[in-house]
């Protein structure tokens, strides 16, 4: 069954729709029911209906304002308006707003019914294209190649947690266990002097980088399908072709690949007269590592400044292996700033805990501890300063960071320092955001007692004097105030007006517009809709 609300602003209408027709028999079920744009909004953000049946004019908010707030804000619910024969230009304008159909008044059931069939049939049918499992199985697997080389491009620069590579290699079909992977970047580069003058028309002379690089890779791949696994792309103004051993021998695996890269510089040398450099990076045993290899290749590529150009280099043949010391890398680097700022104190510990065991885990030399540790403290140091955090506020004048870690004689050492540093700053950070709740909060509150009566006093203009987005302070002032903005603004012009009936003369009206309605009626329909009964009966029972 689909959810239905109904709304028009004559009782008897919406009572004979909900009696006469067999909404079961059409599929739907009556959820609520509205006798104005404002109250149907505010049954619209609870129920979220399927389908939402409207008058067009209508008091406070008319049908043409209620669509065009469901289109923003429920763009999948359908949307019927009802119409008069003096409205029907009117109601042309709902097309502008994707209305799925109006009904012109007076209409029968069976013409009624039948629009609420046609509508069922609309909605089953975009359900069964959404829940469609072999339409989404067929487009993911048209899709595998370019999710693949999207997230093998991702980790050319940045380290994914083990877990999302380990589900991703499954998901994309790529080399796990035992494999050896490499990243190699096939560069394009201006063609020397003395090369041989080819016609203008050449792709060389062309000058469109796109064409050269989609020629360059139509031939990276055919050379690249034979080998056990072998990836190409199109990377940041080059080719970037990845293999891996996939449980081969190394040494059978890097001859195969050796020779497949000779074939692909001389193809290209050849067939496309493009001037190219072949960058060959350093075995890496886990994707998670691939961005080292990716780096050595690009590094490889700058030695073709002695070498020269058109050659494929291996950087295993330039430099000498590299030591592969602990970094900060960017995902450690994030923890240690979200638990500093978010996180608890036994999660700090933890993070602090686990950067100490990595230092212990890859028997560092005292100056490899210190520069590491240089890269966390200063990682703290620019998070407190972020935070407005005074350094000499919390550790006293002249206290300098970076000088107390050359003065420990070991790990354990270091690492009690490090955590007590680290607990202060959270707790500073912790406190001051909690202060700045409550100043936002306070002056949220304030403004609000003041301008209370500007019929215009929104969320959202409240959020504009304060400089604040509309979804941030809603979350604290809910938190702290334990209601939203719009139920607390509510409820402060109620018991204003209350005040005002039962200690002044004044009229309805007057008491609307002291209390921020410029539409007594609506102002009337609220007290109703809050109190229980109008302001005429408060009045009568206040003064006995």
């Amino acid at each position: 069954m689909y959810k239905m609300l109904l709304v028009d602003d004559e009782a008897d209408v919406r009572e004979g729709l909900v009696q006469e027709i067999h909404w079961g028999a059409c599929g739907f079920t009556i959820e609520g029911t509205a006798e104005n744009g404002r109250e149907a909004v505010e049954l619209a953000e609870r129920l979220e209906p399927d389908v939402v049946i409207t008058d067009i004019s209508m008091p406070f908010q008319d049908g043409l304002q209620l669509a065009a707030w469901l289109r923003e804000h429920q763009p999948l619910c359908k949307i019927v308006i009802l119409t008069g024969y003096d409205e029907f230009d009117y109601a042309r304008q709902a097309i502008t707003l994707r209305v799925d159909e109006y009904l012109l008044k007076p209409f029968s059931a069976d013409s009624f019914m039948e629009l609420l069939h046609k509508i069922k049939d609309k909605i089953d049918r975009e359900v069964a294209e959404r829940e469609d499992v072999r339409q989404l199985k067929e487009h993911y697997r048209t899709s595998l190649p370019l999710l693949r080389e999207s997230f093998l491009a991702s980790l050319l620069t940045r380290k994914l947690p083990r877990t999302i590579i380990e589900e991703k290699t499954r998901n994309y079909g790529l080399p796990s266990n035992g494999a050896c992977y490499l990243a190699s970047v096939l560069a394009l580069y201006p063609a020397a002097e003395d090369k041989e003058k080819t016609s203008s028309s050449s792709l060389r002379h062309s000058g469109d980088l796109d064409l050269m690089l989609h020629a360059m890779l139509n031939i990276a791949k055919e050379l690249m399908d034979p080998l056990s696994y072998g990836s190409a792309f199109i990377y940041q103004d080059s080719i970037v072709l990845l293999t891996a051993n996939d449980g081969r021998e190394d040494e059978a695996w890097f001859n195969d690949l050796q020779v497949t890269l000779d074939r692909l510089l001389k193809s290209v040398l050849h067939y496309l007269k493009l001037s190219v450099t072949i960058g060959v990076g350093s075995k890496v045993r886990h994707l998670s590592d691939l961005k080292h290899s990716y780096q050595d290749a690009l590094l490889a590529l700058d030695y073709r400044l002695i070498l020269g150009a058109e050659k494929v280099i291996f950087i295993d043949d330039v430099e000498s292996p590299r030591q592969e010391g602990v970094r900060l890398d960017e995902l450690k680097e994030q923890a240690l700033i979200r638990n500093l700022k978010l996180g608890t104190a036994e999660e700090l510990s933890e993070a602090i805990s686990h950067i100490f065991d990595e230092l212990i885990g890859a028997s560092c030399t005292i100056h490899e501890v210190q520069v590491y540790l240089l890269e966390v403290v200063t990682s703290i140091l620019r998070t407190a300063k972020e935070s407005g955090i005074e350094m000499e506020e919390l550790f006293g004048a002249g206290f300098q960071l970076h000088a107390e870690i050359f003065k420990f004689s070991g790990l354990e050492e270091a690492k009690a320092w490090l955590l007590d540093i680290s607990l202060t700053i959270r707790k500073h950070i912790s406190s001051s955001r909690q202060h700045s709740y409550k100043d936002i909060v306070e002056k949220a509150l304030q403004y609000t007692r003041e301008h209370y009566v500007d019929p215009e006093l929104s969320l959202q203009k409240l959020c504009m004097q304060l400089h604040i987005s509309t979804g941030y302070f809603s979350g604290v002032f809910k938190k702290e105030i334990k209601m939203t903005y719009v139920q607390y603004l509510m409820q402060l012009r109620m018991e204003t007006a209350k005040e005002l009936l039962r200690s002044s003369d004044l009229k309805a009206f007057e008491i609307a517009e002291r209390v921020g309605y410029a539409d007594p009626n609506y102002f009337s329909f609220c007290f109703k809709k809050q109190v229980g009964i109008s302001p005429k009966e408060y009045r009568a029972q206040a003064r006995g």
